[in-house]
């Protein structure tokens, strides 16, 4: 079918728009630098995008709690040891008293005796229950911590097997209501005071014993206990 004379306007009219657009543009290209082409081309692609608001890094709190204390009481955390490798760490006012970094961690139970008013620390030593009799010596030392001191108590390994009752009964005094229960590599963490009374509603004591379900073979898994304690109870 022959095209009418008006069609072939049209079409004509189409073609020659469609080749000049096409010359301008290239014209355009070879005038304008890429750079220039390829922001313009981005910055459309930005448009309508939402900005991406980026939340601030958590603020790091005293001994790795979650939310701090309050500036009139002491932050602590004791964590027992996990299997053989993981040792204990006694942490206060994030200071670690004991710990393996320190070299004065170790088997047995651990014990850091800390100044109450002052917040510094007495003396720290760790008591082997699997090897030796160092049960006694334990007494002594708890026994020797001055009046108005905080003492912070955890096992690695293993702490029952050779301590002895009346170190349980020098525990027990203190407010331990686990002390009695320790078995063979119990995970065990305790907190006491000497010469004053802790508040009843922070954590005290934890005790986790060994069982089939072992997180590590033959060691059950660490436990540990963390908190503020007020400065002005005594």
């Amino acid at each position: 079918m022959w095209l009418s004379r008006h069609s072939f306007v049209k079409l004509s009219g189409l073609l020659l728009a469609t080749l000049v657009s096409w010359y301008l543009g290239y014209f355009l290209s070879a005038l304008v630098p890429e750079e220039v082409l390829s922001a313009s081309i981005t910055n459309l692609q930005d448009i309508g995008k939402k900005p991406v608001v980026r939340a601030p890094d958590p603020k790091r709190q005293k001994c790795d709690h979650w939310s701090p204390c309050s500036p009139g009481s002491y932050a602590y955390r004791v964590l027992s040891g996990g299997g053989k490798e993981k040792l204990a760490k006694i942490c206060f006012e994030d200071k670690l008293l004991m710990s393996e970094a320190k070299g004065n961690v170790g088997r047995g139970i651990n014990i850091a005796i800390v100044n109450y008013k002052t917040g510094e620390v007495v003396a720290t030593k760790f008591f082997d229950m699997w090897d030796g009799d160092h049960s006694a010596g334990m007494v002594a030392f708890i026994e020797n911590a001055p009046q108005g001191s905080l003492l912070f108590m955890v096992t690695h390994d293993d702490g029952s097997t050779r301590l002895k009752n009346d170190a349980k009964k020098v525990v027990e005094k203190l407010g331990s209501k686990e002390i009695q229960n320790m078995k063979f590599r119990s995970s065990w963490a305790f907190v006491a005071a000497k010469g004053f009374k802790l508040p009843d509603n922070i954590q005290k004591e934890k005790i986790n014993h060994s069982d089939k379900n072992n997180r590590y073979s033959g060691w059950p898994a660490e436990i540990q206990i963390e908190g503020c304690i007020p400065r002005n109870l005594i």
